[in-house]
């Protein structure tokens, strides 16, 4: 059985005081637009947990990026007479254009996955990608009530929506984020500490702090083939230690709880 949460956009990124997603306001000028942290400190809004999570670096993320700017300069030839200032911006302009079609991809397959929780329509290119991730988790847990996109804002001043969760009144709970990438068969498929920070925060967000945490990564490249993994308990406790000393750090530096 599943149980659908209302769904805010994946651009969130600010949340009421009760949870409510608010990732725009209405302008001066009658337009909605993102909201900013300005507008957080006038409606006493809350940052998301990936908000907080983009203040550490991220070395794997920066590795990859380099890689794409490098691809595109191997790719495009410089042009008669043009200026080193043009070719570089065309080369980095190419390699944003990239990431951005890799990104696309993958949300496009991660929205056809929640529809299917959430018993609704998904692109039909999508379904091995769909019946991979729901067998992987069904084969794991067995028949759940599992909830999609539920957001949250807890007291210590962060908010989220989780992609699926399940909490009876037998167990502690089960807390699923599901992530897209590029990967084959064989492919050593581990979790960075962002995962773990994410995960640990939401079960915490959701009030169930002792639920076990899964990773589920999507093959974008291989529709079909996915790979489970769970955080130890004593991962998520330090996992959680390194996301509140991150939010201390955010609300610091921003002046803002």
């Amino acid at each position: 059985m599943i149980v659908t949460a209302p769904r805010p956009s994946e651009s969130t990124h600010w949340y009421t005081r009760d949870g409510s997603p608010m990732y725009t306001v209405t302008g001066k000028n009658g337009r909605e637009r993102p909201t900013t942290l300005r507008d957080a400190r006038q409606l006493n809004l809350v940052p998301s947990v990936t908000t907080i999570l983009n203040v550490a670096a991220k070395p794997a993320l920066n590795a990859w990026l380099q890689r794409q700017v490098l691809m595109a300069a191997l790719t495009l030839p410089k042009r008669d007479n043009e200026s080193e200032d043009d070719y570089i911006s065309r080369i980095v302009d190419d390699s944003r254009e990239q990431g951005r079609a890799a990104a696309d991809a993958g949300t496009a397959i991660h929205e056809s996955i929640q529809s299917f929780y959430e018993g609704g329509v998904f692109t039909e290119s999508h379904k091995p990608h769909v019946d991979g991730c729901s067998s992987a988790i069904a084969n794991v847990f067995g028949e759940r009530e599992w909830i999609c996109e539920r957001p949250f804002a807890h007291e210590l001043g962060f908010g989220g929506k989780v992609d699926l969760h399940s909490a009876p009144k037998d167990d502690d709970g089960i807390v699923v984020d599901i992530k897209t990438k590029e990967f084959i068969e064989g492919d050593n498929i581990g979790g960075y500490d962002d995962h773990l920070m994410q995960l640990a925060a939401y079960r915490v967000g959701l009030g169930i702090p002792k639920a076990k945490c899964f990773n589920i990564f999507v093959s974008r490249n291989v529709p079909g083939l996915c790979v489970l993994r769970e955080w130890p308990e004593e991962d998520l406790e330090t996992g959680w230690q390194m996301f509140t000393n991150l939010l201390s750090f955010y609300q610091l530096k921003n002046d803002y709880k």
